[in-house]
């Protein structure tokens, strides 16, 4: 895995999104060393927070840019010069901190109960989340780029990459509701990509944690009486790490 690092006020090239982008990672081939690779950056930009891309960085971005056109996410920067680039950094950092903002307003926050299990493919969605983890390698893209978020909580990390753009998908609040609810169970939200959230915690949950999480990853995901719940739970007792899907067909994932 290759790392290229930035200064907020590099110019911004192809090989990044925009002035916030920190770091780019090349070949890309293991979760775990992505994760790594990301918490040892996150010193040097506390108390900034730092959330990176998973699958698809192209898709990713796509969707994001267009999620972030939300009218209750969308803020006026004006008119700014793409040649100047301090300028233009301080319309990222207003664009992220706007959005955090809207997040953390309870006034348009989504809650934990009006989140619902999707009435369609929920069986195929619990075997999908299932094969993410237990091959989460494969489902990361081989270039993630890492995001700097100028907010000062894990849960508003969100606001680097906002998504969730497609009808049936959960959106930017939606996903917040279940990045609080995460935050629960220990885990802290440390991507996105174009169709999964991705979270770690400092050890895998104990016996007595799982039950709880598995109640609340059943209250997004519906089957209930799936028999890979249980696999689940045996996989995420040896796992720091949690992928779950956010995309109404998240699991064609598993198609690729």
């Amino acid at each position: 895995m290759r790392m290229t690092t930035y200064d907020t006020l590099d110019p911004v090239t192809r090989a990044r999104w925009d002035t916030n982008t920190v770091a780019r990672f090349d070949e890309v081939d293991s979760l775990t060393d992505l994760v790594a690779a990301v918490d040892a950056l996150r010193a040097a930009h506390a108390p900034a927070r730092l959330l990176c891309t998973l699958d698809d960085v192209n898709q990713c971005m796509y969707t994001s840019m267009h999620a972030g056109l939300d009218e209750r996410l969308t803020v006026d920067a004006g008119e700014v010069d793409e040649n100047d680039v301090a300028a233009a950094h301080h319309a990222d950092n207003r664009r992220a901190a706007r959005i955090a903002e809207v997040l953390d307003d309870v006034r348009s926050r989504v809650e934990w109960d009006a989140l619902t299990a999707a009435p369609h493919g929920a069986e195929l969605d619990v075997e999908a989340l299932v094969e993410v983890n237990t091959r989460p390698d494969d489902m990361i893209d081989d270039v993630v780029l890492v995001q700097r978020v100028p907010v000062g909580r894990d849960d508003l990390a969100l606001a680097g990459i906002p998504n969730g753009y497609f009808q049936g998908d959960r959106d930017t609040f939606e996903n917040h509701a279940v990045v609080r609810r995460l935050a629960r169970h220990g885990y802290r939200h440390f991507g996105t990509g174009a169709a999964l959230l991705g979270f770690d915690r400092p050890v895998p949950p104990t016996p007595a944690e799982i039950p709880p999480l598995i109640t609340d990853l059943i209250h997004l995901f519906g089957a209930p009486d799936s028999p890979h719940w249980q696999v689940l739970a045996e996989l995420l007792s040896n796992r720091r790490t949690l992928l779950i899907g956010y995309t109404e067909d998240f699991s064609e994932l598993l198609d690729g």
